[in-house]
């Protein structure tokens, strides 16, 4: 296996098809994580030529930035593609307050870079905000300012619903050149409106939970039941069943004999032209290289495929 990039829209930015989604490094998906098991994640990673981190400061107030600025202690910085938000803060687990205000946004910044251990943040996105915080002018002007002074590289948008073409379409003009979205097999309302506008503005797109929270892997069946420390205990019932129940269907009508569901998943969200790279969580070194596995099953036929002849 061989890791392939794209560029990230307009940021230029060589990164890996397949990044690494760390929501899970807050302690949020059923297990708690220490520094030595985030290393090993990280360093796996890192062998099998990803260079794409998304976290965000509500991943356990910091703590999943945290994890990462310990890794990056004993690694080089500049190998690596940061991508964090803003908008949120911790106050436990499943528990949320929003704050876009600018100020305080700066500040969350500063919170980020002190985390990650850095002084610049490669990729800084809104966080799945309402528009009314979007539309805020004096919030994109603020953070104009940081990306003025060095600790910002690029913004980026992750919008919170998978049809909000609101902020989608106003991404060039706040300066955001990219956009994060829930993606899978299950989901495809991107595809409608929020892609073709990504398309036309060239923006990079990152695809959220394209495993679809874990349903698409192949391991559970109608009936599974989740743990109160799992994030998936508090999805209705009813619709995961459903959802388990799609997925079976899928596994015997559209994955290859001897494919495993996913690699076969997430090279599914690749192939489609707007997508730059996906995103997905991993709980242990198996699963980086599961996800990983998903590169041989995807072509470098790509609108954003990055040519040997590129330059960085």
């Amino acid at each position: 296996m061989a890791m392939k990039y794209r560029r990230l829209g307009k940021t230029g930015l060589k990164v890996s098809i397949v990044g690494v989604g760390t929501w899970q490094f807050g302690g949020e998906w059923g297990k708690s994580f220490g520094q030595e098991e985030a290393d090993r994640i990280l360093g796996r990673a890192k062998e099998l030529g990803i260079n794409l981190i998304d976290t965000a400061e509500c991943y356990g107030d910091h703590l999943s930035e945290e994890r990462i600025g310990g890794f990056l202690k004993q690694d080089r910085r500049e190998d690596w593609v940061l991508a964090t938000k803003f908008g949120h803060h911790f106050h436990g687990n499943f528990s949320r307050t929003d704050d876009y205000d600018p100020e305080d946004v700066v500040r969350q910044l500063e919170g980020s870079l002190k985390a990650l251990g850095t002084d610049y943040i490669d990729f800084y996105q809104f966080h799945s905000g309402p528009d009314s915080s979007f539309d805020r002018d004096d919030l994109w002007t603020a953070l104009d300012k940081q990306v003025q002074a060095g600790k910002i590289r690029h913004l980026g948008i992750s919008i919170g619903a998978n049809t909000n073409l609101h902020q989608t379409s106003a991404a060039t003009r706040v300066g955001a050149s990219a956009i994060q979205v829930v993606y899978n097999r299950l989901d495809r309302e991107p595809e409608a409106e929020v892609f073709p506008s990504c398309q036309e503005q060239d923006l990079g797109v990152l695809a959220r939970v394209p495993l679809a929270s874990g349903y698409l892997s192949g391991k559970y069946k109608p009936g599974a039941v989740f743990g109160s420390d799992d994030v998936r205990h508090r999805h209705d019932k009813d619709k995961t069943d459903a959802k388990l129940r799609l997925v079976e269907e899928i596994l015997l009508n559209e994955v290859p004999e001897g494919t495993p569901m996913a690699a076969w998943a997430l090279a599914w969200c690749l192939k489609h032209d707007a997508v730059t790279a996906v995103i997905p969580g991993c709980k242990d070194t198996a699963q980086v290289e599961a996800n990983a596995a998903a590169v041989d099953l995807v072509s470098n036929n790509h609108p954003q495929a990055w040519k040997d002849a590129e330059r960085e």
